[in-house]
């Protein structure tokens, strides 16, 4: 086992050795040439590689996708800048020591380039690698170096607007999270790399002077070597140095323009699913610009004067490809409509992708609505409804799933709706461009503007111009932006509707999350005492009754105590309500010591003792109608009475009744807390603020549904 160990590390260290030894030999090379003299075939071998590196690079710069697909441009760009200079170094050395001795003293690849371009003119020659260099400095480099200071500065200044762009749609479930992290990782690595294309480009333009500075000194120097040390005459030393100059310095141009070639191609590139070869072949392939142009051709072929042979070919030769050009389209068109009647024969079968699946959470929006979704103008919906979602998750004790927000045609332009499980929970109206000035109860004088209801708990409110904001909240109002208003409407309905939030998957995460710490803990109780089913809807019942499920230890070690008694989720909800309490009174205590409730007269708590005794589990029980609206009316009247005392409305009855009653009053009367004796921790005072009474009809009458 320890010799394969070895072998194995021996061969992972000797391809990190392969892998990682290339740059550093690289530098090292260009080191060696800066100060070590190169003899004549090694130049010509380096001259040579340095012209495929070109070559390589402005086919690899062509055939990109997109300028993220070449994102180590801005380095190789260095480095052949580096080895280009470097070889000039190189060449120079050589040239100005042994140039005397002949036109191939410095190799022949120079010698080549160089007789190549003067063809027996050395100030023709002369002239036309100066109008080289003026073209790669001047047009090409200079413009390749301001489109890149240009993409630089947009793609720097757009980053924080894309920033948002991923946030919103993972917001609204359009992507999901592994998305959002590699869209967050490509537009860091735009900026990058936009950014080093800035500095970069500054590499070719100075490379562009930097060559034509060692072409005056080649000459000059060469010259002054020629005439002064070894006594050639001028016209020969002009000859020899002038040739190998020009050679040197095109053998080493013509790498330069490859790479300011490429550079511009990058930065130019509009980022596309096509390379850039693809996309001049698609654009250009226009019918009536090809004809067009063969017509003014033909025209300028048939002026007195003019090459006619060459005007009249090209012409035809243009229309030919624009023929071409047409008959292809037509081609194309013509297989696309011979298929259409082959799909219609044979429709696709439907499948389970066809079937589309209701959102969890959704809200759904008219388009007048649509600015306050965008970032870039202004609007804070996206941010309002992750808040919400988080400040939720952090109450309830489990992930709020996330909202999917949409448009929707069949909506009033300022009209929203709120969505759970394909169904509308909430519906309301908000403004763009004005604010929701909120009556609390009590305010000290009107405000102009359009009268409403806030929509979340249904107090009267004014939509009102911002500029009256301040006036209003001196009156007494609590104003919020449109995007509050909903945002506070969505947390209303997703609080009222936790339960219906949690499902399987979102139990079991917990007791996954628990089990990392408590592992025994929760194998003993799934599936070992109670399926996940039944935790589940035990889970949704303490939700349901505004439970939080923070406490998931505490909840897993009742529900393994209270399974030996019961698996009804209901019944175990009531064994392990008591376990929970201090967390149930201590949201209803706030900042007060003392929890201040509301009590039944002993007689009325009897006679709904006596009426659960008679039926079997007390679930189908239903009062007398008058004594339940006596009750009822009873109770909404003193939870009011609480409530405007600035105290939350809390009922305590004995634990035989508390089920039944928490569900009786859930839709009857707003905002009351049912408790039980058993629920209120031993040390936590109590204070009756009253007694309901009701009036018990002689004969209450009792049934089952």
């Amino acid at each position: 086992m320890s010799t394969m160990t070895l072998s194995t590390l021996r061969q992972n260290f000797s391809r990190f050795e392969l892998a990682g030894l290339g740059i550093p030999a690289l530098v090292l090379v260009i080191m060696a040439m800066l100060i070590i003299p190169l003899p004549a075939i090694i130049l010509d071998i380096l001259f040579t590689f340095n012209i495929i590196v070109g070559l390589v690079v402005i086919m690899i710069a062509i055939g990109t996708r997109k300028p993220l697909d070449f994102s180590s441009f801005p380095s190789v760009l260095l480095f052949a800048t580096m080895l280009r200079l470097a070889l000039n170094v190189a060449s120079t050395r050589v040239i100005l020591v042994h140039g005397h001795e002949g036109a191939e003293s410095a190799g022949k690849v120079i010698a080549a380039f160089g007789e190549f371009v003067i063809a027996g003119n050395y100030l023709v020659g002369f002239i036309i690698f100066v109008i080289l260099m003026v073209i790669n400095f001047i047009v090409v480099t200079k413009g390749a170096g301001r489109v890149s200071e240009v993409n630089a500065r947009f793609t720097l200044d757009a980053m924080p607007g894309k920033q948002m762009s991923i946030d919103a749609d993972l917001n609204a479930g359009v992507i999901d999270q592994e998305t959002a992290k590699k869209r967050r990782e490509e537009l860091s690595q735009e900026s990058d790399f936009f950014g080093s294309m800035d500095g970069a480009s500054k590499f070719v333009s100075g490379d562009a002077v930097a060559g034509l500075l060692i072409l005056i000194i080649n000459i000059v120097g060469g010259l002054a070597i020629g005439v002064g040390q070894h006594n050639l005459p001028l016209a020969e030393v002009t000859r020899i140095y002038v040739l190998l100059t020009i050679g040197d310095g095109l053998v080493a141009q013509i790498p330069s323009l490859f790479l300011s070639l490429a550079t511009a191609i990058i930065v130019t590139r509009v980022t596309t699913s096509e390379s850039m070869t693809e996309q001049a072949s698609t654009q250009l392939a226009n019918p009536p610009a090809l004809f067009i142009t063969a017509g003014i051709l033909t025209l300028l072929g048939l002026v007195p004067g003019m090459p006619h042979l060459v005007f009249l070919t090209l012409a035809a030769a243009t229309a030919g490809i624009g023929v071409m050009v047409v008959n292809k389209k037509h081609t194309a068109e013509q297989a696309q409509t011979n298929a259409l009647p082959a799909v219609a024969d044979a429709p696709k079968e439907l499948d389970w992708d066809d079937v589309e699946q209701v959102d969890l959470i959704g809200l759904e929006i008219g388009y007048g609505l649509i600015p306050l979704v965008n970032p870039e103008s202004g609007g804070q919906l996206m941010t309002r409804v992750k808040g919400v979602r988080k400040k939720l998750s952090a109450e309830l004790g489990f992930l709020v799933q996330p909202v999917r927000i949409r448009d929707a045609l069949n909506l009033d332009p300022d009209a929203y709706h709120i969505v759970l499980n394909g169904v509308v929970r909430g519906k309301g109206e908000a403004r763009v461009g004005r604010e929701l000035a909120i009556n609390p109860g009590k305010v000290y004088g009107r405000i102009e503007g359009q009268a409403t209801k806030e929509p979340a708990f249904g107090l009267d409110a004014v939509w009102i111009e911002p500029s009256l904001r301040d006036q209003a909240r001196a009156l007494g109002y609590t104003v919020v932006d449109p995007s509050t208003a909903i945002a506070t409407h969505l947390n209303k309905v997703l609080r009222d509707s936790a339960s219906e939030l949690l499902s399987h998957d979102e139990a079991q995460k917990l007791l996954d999350k628990l089990a990392a710490r408590s592992p025994k803990l929760v194998e003993e109780l799934v599936p070992g005492k109670l399926p996940l089913g039944v935790v589940t809807r035990t889970l949704q019942n303490l939700l349901q009754e505004s439970v939080p499920i923070r406490d998931m230890r505490t909840v897993v070690e009742s529900l393994t105590e209270a399974s030996a008694r019961t698996q009804d989720p209901d019944q175990l909800t009531s064994l392990i309500r008591p376990k929970l309490g201090r967390m149930i009174v201590q949201g209803l205590v706030e900042n007060r010591d003392t929890l201040s409730v509301l009590t039944l007269d002993p007689q009325l708590e009897q006679l709904l003792h006596n009426v659960l005794a008679q039926n079997t589990g007390g679930q189908g029980m239903v009062l007398e109608p008058a004594l339940a609206e006596s009750l009822f009316s009873a109770l909404r009247q003193s939870a009011r009475d609480m409530e405007d005392q600035g105290l939350p409305a809390v009922l305590v009855v004995s634990p035989a009744i508390r089920s039944w009653m928490s569900r009786s009053v859930r839709y009857r009367v707003n905002d009351l807390t049912v408790l039980s004796y058993s629920e209120i921790p031993d040390d936590q005072s109590v204070k009756v603020i009253s007694t309901v009474q009701a009036d018990p009809r002689p004969n209450p009458a009792v049934s089952n549904d």
